[in-house]
């Protein structure tokens, strides 16, 4: 059953109330950002955004919709996998060292806002740091207990390609609630995913959606996945990266690629990491701090006599045909959303599904 909600600041007072830390989108520094709530009132009503390969700027509606926006320059990753966390620190003693780890404790968080391929992205992260042997214990303690909010997507950007890779424009699992906005209505939808959800909804007002009502809005997220800016068959996908390793395209788009790594860096399912050791001048005191890393990095190969991949074309094509190709051997799936943030946050407007296109056609040539 759906319901309809007048507004979200009742949602947002119900969360606060609940001890949640109440992170979503926000203006901010000529962006739409993802930052703590202290209202409702902090949402991006009447902002939209313009995107392009290369570029974003933001941009005032004719309405005051709060959730008219495709995705911003961060996802959700960084609230749950940081960017930079201390993994202990270790002091000088008589007797050698003395080691202590850290072992921060983990903020009770609500996401208000999600996309659908956000979401996705969070169930891709879920599985890649906490379904192996290989579990991240502290993104596991972050991600337990995160409360999640989804908006289902009724205005895709230029550079959104979700349908391409099945992870939008609506949402069918993984939240505890579900909203569809009636944008400069005030109003939005509500479907409920889990008895979190639904206990959650008792405690504010809403009403049962009429039979109208709930049509209208299936039909707006229906009729998002036929505008989408990009497109990306991901049928084969896999393959092709396999059989593409030699194609003159990494040659082309080495020549445009900055090897600066925002791709990486943007991207909501990203999960590389490094460390490095810290001590200061006396030697009695030394930390060791986990931060991300990119294969676009010249030392992320490094072993003893040099780097791995030294080119630029041999980076790209690193990250393209894992992010595709062999991701699905390890993680069984794609390991990309299509939420477009990299052709955005490219310095060199570099679109991947532009570069895809192009690996097929050298291909289907080649076959010819």
């Amino acid at each position: 059953m759906a319901w309809i909600l007048d507004g979200v600041a009742g949602l947002h007072a119900a969360l606060v109330e609940a001890g949640y830390t109440v992170i979503g989108p926000t203006v901010r520094d000529r962006a739409i950002v993802l930052a703590e709530l202290e209202s409702a009132d902090d949402l991006p009503y009447g902002w939209g955004v313009t995107l392009e390969p290369g570029g974003y700027r933001i941009r005032r509606r004719a309405d005051s919709a709060a959730f008219a926006h495709s995705a911003g320059p961060q996802s959700w990753k960084p609230f749950l996998h940081r960017p930079r966390a201390k993994l202990w620190d270790a002091r000088r003693t008589d007797d050698g060292f003395e080691v202590a780890e850290t072992r921060e404790e983990a903020p009770r968080y609500a996401f208000l806002g999600v996309r659908p391929c956000d979401l996705r992205a969070i169930g891709i992260l879920d599985r890649v740091l906490t379904g192996d042997r290989y579990r991240d214990d502290a993104y596991a303690a972050r991600r337990d207990g995160v409360f999640i909010i989804v908006v289902n997507c009724t205005e895709p950007g230029e550079t959104c390609f979700c349908v391409s890779m099945g992870t939008g424009p609506g949402a069918d699992s993984g939240y505890d609630l579900a909203l569809t906005e009636f944008a400069g209505e005030g109003r939005f939808l509500v479907d409920v995913g889990t008895e979190a959800g639904a206990d959650l909804l008792a405690r504010i007002e809403h009403r049962p959606a009429d039979p109208v009502t709930e049509t209208r809005a299936r039909a707006e997220v229906d009729a998002a996945a036929g505008r989408m800016g990009r497109e990306m068959p991901a049928e084969g996908l896999r393959e092709l990266m396999a059989g593409s390793l030699e194609a003159a395209r990494w040659d082309d788009v080495a020549g445009r690629c900055l090897t600066c790594g925002n791709c990486t860096m943007v991207c909501p399912t990203c999960f590389c990491t490094t460390v490095e050791d810290v001590t200061d001048l006396t030697g009695e005191h030394a930390e060791r701090w986990q931060r991300w890393d990119s294969c676009f990095d010249l030392d992320f190969s490094h072993l003893q006599g040099g780097s791995v991949r030294t080119s630029t074309k041999s980076r790209y094509r690193q990250w393209l045909t894992h992010k595709l190709g062999t991701w699905h051997d390890q993680f069984g799936s794609s390991g990309c959303v299509g939420c477009g943030r990299c052709i955005v946050w490219c310095p060199v407007g570099i679109d991947l599904t532009e570069e895809v296109a192009a690996l097929r056609r050298e291909g289907e040539k080649s076959d010819g």
